[in-house]
């Protein structure tokens, strides 16, 4: 997978302020995870993230202290919800990205096999993930992938915590049925070979 790539937004008065600055510093590869994990492909994650920093520093005076996460996260699901509405089709996942790895790592290069292994397992998360309701996705997102707490996850997507709990148990059984019936298909097609 490409890393994202971090360059920060210019607001026309100058450069952002440090705060912000530390800000995308700190967070900017978690938000570009959390869109990719959504189902933004990598180029659209790339822009969507930089979108919610350059939000982030439009309203840094709004954001509470302690709190930046959550806003990160909430500019992150309402610019998914915009881009998937604008889609009007299905995300297709992809087996590209990790091989610019490659020409970054300084020790421990994975074998081709191993990168060729992570983009199909890749390809494989995004394609379970993908099939997953909306929201059940976003808590299942959020609480395993993004660990975030059930507290955390009511309070950004403003319901209640019984409703994450049933939310998440309902996504966890969904998760496990998808991926139940891929691991069922793909051991049919090796056994027809």
């Amino acid at each position: 997978m490409q890393e994202p790539a971090l360059s920060l937004v210019n607001r026309g008065e100058g450069f952002i302020t440090e705060a912000v600055q530390e800000l995308a510093r700190s967070h900017f590869a978690e938000v570009w995870r959390f869109l990719r994990r959504l189902g933004l492909p990598e180029a659209d994650a790339d822009d969507a993230a930089q979108e919610v920093f350059a939000v982030a520093c439009i309203r840094f005076d709004s954001i509470e202290p302690g709190r930046e996460r959550a806003f990160l996260y909430g500019c992150a699901l309402n610019l998914v919800a915009k881009w998937r509405a604008a889609q009007q089709r299905p995300v297709q996942p992809t087996l590209t990205g990790d091989l610019e790895a490659v020409d970054r790592a300084d020790e421990d290069v994975p074998s081709i096999d191993e990168l060729v292994d992570r983009q199909k397992a890749r390809a494989l998360l995004d394609a379970v993930l993908d099939g997953m309701p909306s929201e059940l996705r976003t808590v299942f997102v959020l609480f395993e992938f993004e660990e975030q707490s059930s507290h955390e996850i009511a309070n950004l997507l403003g319901i209640p915590r019984g409703t994450v709990a049933s939310r998440l148990r309902r996504a966890r059984e969904d998760f496990a049925k998808r991926l139940l019936r891929l691991e069922k298909r793909l051991q049919f097609r090796r056994s027809a070979r």
